[in-house]
């Protein structure tokens, strides 16, 4: 296997990049930079076959050399003289698409303040009137009575592995069928006959478990720290990236997942069913009140469009909407994205005090002083353009309530700029530092 820091790697790879940037490649320290991980790339490439096998050859690599991401830079001068950086990401450095770094992870084991919350007690909370596990059990024999079921030994075993009580409905579902491919045999029609009754591709009692954060964990603190949760007393959901009370028992068939809910909202019912959706970071979407309810009204549908952030908690100040901090400056916001404006630079006098502000993302050229950031003492996620990350460095005013940073893109900048700035703040945490290694090859001269 070739190594990730052989020249002959990248070669295939380095001559599609200097004959389709020939111009930048020619300009007086032009350069063209990208990453490329296990399972995404930013390679300023046409996609077509020959693009895809010169990377695939560099993620090969990376696999091999046990990596999952790399970050380049390189000069391609005509004369075929290259000089390539590679920039390795520490484990304090999240994958990034479109940059050649991610956020940076400045505590050890951080998560955004939604992946920490838990579940309310609900008082009260009660199975719907619609559940009936013997009436469900009744109906799925009726509908598929050639299934297998599981026996009360396999049920008990689940609730030991699982370490909590399986509602009844469940039991009743597993009663008839145990969901096991080796029961079918290879027989399609028998399959659908199970997912047509049940409404969904029910998973074996062995692998049923509960839906906490590591579900969502392949979100990134940039994109998670804009999130926020809020449950309202007429939510029949609670608004959570995870629950200790939510047991997956299947998939829509679409890589949803089909889930009992133990933890319901005020308005909701002990052992309701929703549908955590694999695009969405938080919440879940009911989908009725009670297994029951859903196989005996199998028309229902649980989609109900993508998710929208709840005002207060997050807002957005662009030319767009929102023209001033001033209006958004409320004392529940948690999250405020400052993005690209035409009108004068901004102050963050108005967020001073704020108690529950913990993002901020802030757009080239739209904060009139960066300092005032110092002042916002309780944030956990900062977002910047490098050139106001370098004034809080000078300055000694990098908010150390930080868990995690990031740089707003910095397009056509030399990535090294950004990797140094980087590695300045990972060095006020103690954490790791990027490694840098730089390789020289040759191209030839253009023909």
């Amino acid at each position: 296997m070739s190594s990730p820091y052989d020249f002959t790697t990248w070669e295939p790879l380095l001559r599609l990049l200097r004959t389709a940037h020939a111009r930048e490649a020619a300009a007086p320290g032009g350069q063209v930079s990208g990453s490329i991980g296990r399972d995404t790339d930013d390679v300023p490439l046409t996609d077509d076959r020959e693009a895809r096998d010169a990377i695939e050859r560099v993620r090969t690599a990376l696999a091999s050399a046990g990596m999952t991401d790399m970050g380049f830079a390189a000069r391609i001068p005509p004369s075929g003289a290259v000089v390539l950086r590679l920039f390795d990401r520490t484990a304090a450095t999240e994958d990034a698409v479109g940059s050649v770094l991610g956020a940076l992870t400045l505590v050890e084991g951080a998560v955004p303040e939604p992946w920490r919350r838990l579940p309310e007690p609900v008082d009260g909370a009660r199975p719907a009137p619609s559940a009936d596990p013997e009436l469900l059990e009744r109906r799925l024999r009726d509908l598929i009575p050639d299934a297998i079921g599981a026996t009360e030994e396999e049920i008990a075993a689940a609730e030991e592995r699982l370490g909590l009580t399986l509602p009844e409905e469940v039991k009743a579902l597993h009663r008839v069928t145990r969901a096991r491919w080796e029961d079918w045999r290879d027989d399609h029609e028998a399959e659908q006959r199970v997912l047509g009754a049940v409404g969904f591709d029910p998973i074996p009692l062995e692998h049923l478990f509960v839906a906490d954060l590591s579900m969502r964990s392949s979100f990134s603190w940039e994109h998670a720290a804009t999130g926020a949760v809020l449950t309202g007393p007429e939510d029949a959901v609670q608004d959570l990236v995870g629950s200790p009370g939510w047991i997956v028992i299947g998939d829509t068939g679409g890589g949803d997942q089909v889930v009992v809910d133990l933890t319901p909202g005020p308005r909701g019912h002990l052992g309701q069913i929703v549908v955590l959706d694999h695009e969405q970071a938080v919440g879940a979407s009911l989908w009725a009140d009670s297994l029951t309810d859903l196989v005996l009204g199998p028309e229902r549908t649980w989609y109900t469009g993508h998710r929208w952030e709840k005002p207060p908690l997050t807002a957005m100040v662009h030319d767009g909407s929102a023209g001033s901090i001033e209006a958004v400056a409320q004392p529940a916001l948690e999250v405020l994205s400052i993005v690209s404006r035409t009108g004068a630079p901004l102050s963050l006098a108005p967020l001073v005090g704020l108690p529950r502000l913990r993002t901020l993302r802030a757009a080239p050229g739209t904060l009139a002083d960066p300092l005032q950031i110092a002042e916002l003492t309780g944030l956990e996620f900062l977002e910047l353009a490098p050139e106001d990350w370098r004034v809080l460095l000078d300055a000694g005013a990098v908010p150390r309530s930080l868990s995690a940073a990031s740089f707003q893109r910095f397009g056509h900048q030399d990535p090294r700029f950004a990797v140094a700035l980087a590695d300045e703040i990972l060095a006020l945490w103690d954490r790791p530092l990027t490694t840098e290694t730089v390789i020289n090859g040759d191209l030839g001269p253009l023909s």
